[in-house]
């Protein structure tokens, strides 16, 4: 990996996780809801579990569906079924008077690092990386890409919850917080749009 390829693919994955999309609505949702400290779970399966689906997508696992063609189909009514699930989650994530439901909690590690196998955007964006940086396939490649994905996630996953808690000071009133968790889960339900109609 050269310095000029390194700049670009730290350039190009830095773009792609910052920008909008499933993972930095939840995780704003998440850091409005329940503060820093407690979506640090949820961030760090998110910064890790996206790395650590590249590896195996950069190895190889695109020819399951090249082979069976109908797991892409499984796999596309899978991540539909579970984004409705987590925009369920989050519009439902604080009662009427502002506080954590008891039950509420936010994503674990293993939920959001799960995620990303259902997440579109996560699938665009390993196919992305590994299309345009590690054209060989080879190991050293892919985990130049990963690795990559591991220090541009810190930043992301950071950003967008310590937005979603200063947002808290404006939520501080039971109906804006019912309010913008509704809004989330339905911007949520609307980055869908894009998978079923492809």
């Amino acid at each position: 990996m050269t310095p000029d390829l390194f700049l670009a693919l730290a350039g190009f994955a830095l773009v792609t996780v910052i920008t909008p999309g499933p993972n930095n609505l939840m995780l704003m949702t998440s850091g409005a809801n329940f503060g820093f400290r407690r979506s640090i779970p949820h961030m760090l399966g998110v910064g890790l579990g996206f790395p650590m689906m590249i590896v195996p997508v950069g190895l190889g696992v695109m020819q399951v569906f090249d082979l069976w063609p109908v797991s892409y189909t499984i796999l596309k009514v899978l991540s539909v079924l579970y984004m409705l699930y987590l925009a369920w989650r989050i519009a439902n994530a604080a009662p009427p008077d502002g506080a954590p439901k008891s039950g509420s909690k936010p994503l674990s590690f293993v939920q959001a690092a799960a995620f990303q196998w259902v997440n579109p955007k996560a699938w665009s964006m390993a196919l992305g990386a590994i299309t345009l940086y590690a054209t060989g396939r080879d190991i050293a490649a892919v985990l130049w890409v990963a690795g990559t994905y591991v220090a541009m996630g810190c930043i992301s996953t950071t950003t967008w919850t310590v937005i979603g808690q200063q947002l808290r000071r404006l939520l501080n009133r039971p109906a804006r917080l019912r309010v913008f968790n509704w809004a989330m889960a339905a911007l949520l339900v609307a980055s869908l749009i894009p998978v079923i109609w492809t």
